[in-house]
């Protein structure tokens, strides 16, 4: 037995958001969250705000969301949509601007009470957040954390050192613009970093204990899309085309962890980018290999798979394929590496990796992966 919840309806192809303004609109006065520049520079934020001015919706931006979002600067963005009398978001840019997005719509909705920011990581419960978040519309950036798809948002606890997530059905998007156009002038490193995020969130998906026939048959579906559009990642000769479908993996991705959960890739990753603000997709790809190596003990069918999936021979061409991608040159030692471990040991998807794991487990793969 299993089950598949994905309520975001998602409308992919060239001018997505101009063409499809009806999807835009979920309410009568909006406010778009965003970044400082992505969403600018890729001309996102210029047709979903033609689509607003058409329709005339009033509108705010409120564009402080951090490159790693905190409590706090979510907080103070539902802040500003209270003052805005927003009833609808719309979140263009990466993973940060669209999971801030999902916090911020809980806070729009529910103002904290005093010298609190409520305890978005607990399990949702409607008496903690007596009123639903607001609705949105995600217009992604960046083709790699599918968040456009997630029912979960990725936050920065500064006091527990280090990013964790929450999650509850209500804060799926309620529509999301796949354009490519949108991610054509990335810088290659970006391009690459979240590429290489997009394909954990498929392998992790997949070997994942919580994985069905369903998201394994979408998973394989969003590595075969990667494969096919590789090189435009080695070379940089990127196309709307190209860039398109990169987009539709990544949020085949997401689809997939929002019903599986990833594994310690992620949790592992998340200490890298804490402490040494290493891109979360570079930082994922550069645990990725230990854990393939481990995983296959496991489940030998299941990375051949994902091997013929990505059509690729071995798991040792995909690591030399991701070493020639991911550039590697902080220096990390002993110390820091049995303090992450610490952290990292205690998140949840520990339990839903395919191979046990202890602490000297995660000690190890970091230092296979990192020294």
């Amino acid at each position: 037995m299993f089950t598949f919840l994905m309520p975001t309806k998602v409308i992919a192809g060239e001018n997505a958001v101009r063409n499809n303004s009806a999807d835009l609109i979920l309410g009568k006065r909006a406010m778009i969250v965003t970044g400082r520049s992505s969403a600018k520079k890729s001309g996102a934020l210029d047709d979903v705000i033609a689509v607003l001015k058409d329709k005339n919706i009033p509108y705010t931006i409120y564009d402080d969301v951090e490159n790693n979002p905190t409590i706090e600067n979510c907080a103070a963005g539902g802040a500003a949509a209270r003052k805005f009398s927003a009833d609808f978001l719309i979140g263009i840019g990466g993973g940060s601007p669209l999971d801030a997005a999902k916090a911020i719509a809980v806070y729009a909705a529910n103002e904290p009470i005093e010298g609190s920011n409520f305890e978005l990581f607990d399990i949702y419960n409607v008496d903690r957040y007596p009123r639903k978040p607001l609705p949105m519309a995600a217009v992604p950036t960046t083709a790699g954390t599918g968040s456009e798809v997630t029912p979960y948002s990725i936050l920065t606890l500064h006091k527990l050192k280090t990013k964790k997530s929450f999650g509850t059905p209500d804060v799926f998007y309620k529509t999301a613009f796949i354009d490519g156009r949108y991610t054509l002038d990335l810088p290659l490193q970006v391009a690459r970093n979240t590429a290489v995020d997009a394909m954990c969130h498929l392998i992790e998906g997949f070997t994942n204990k919580k994985s069905s026939p369903a998201s394994d048959f979408i998973a394989l579906e969003g590595l075969r899309i990667i494969a096919k559009n590789i090189d435009s990642l080695i070379d940089g000769r990127r196309t709307v085309e190209s860039c398109t479908e990169l987009l539709w993996a990544s949020s085949l991705g997401g689809m997939v962890i929002s019903q599986t959960g990833t594994t310690i890739v992620h949790s592992m990753g998340y200490q890298l980018t804490y402490y040494k603000d290493i891109p979360h997709g570079r930082a994922n790809g550069l645990l990725l290999p230990e854990y393939l190596k481990r995983a296959n003990s496991v489940l030998p069918e299941k990375i051949n798979a994902v091997l013929k999936a990505l059509e690729m021979d071995s798991i040792d061409e995909l690591c030399k394929i991701l070493a020639g991608i991911l550039p590697y040159t902080e220096s990390i030692s002993e110390a820091e590496i049995a303090d992450w471990a610490e952290t990292s040991i205690r998140a949840k998807n520990v339990s839903t990796c395919p191979f046990s794991v202890t602490l000297e487990d995660e000690i190890d793969i970091y230092r296979s992966a990192l020294l």
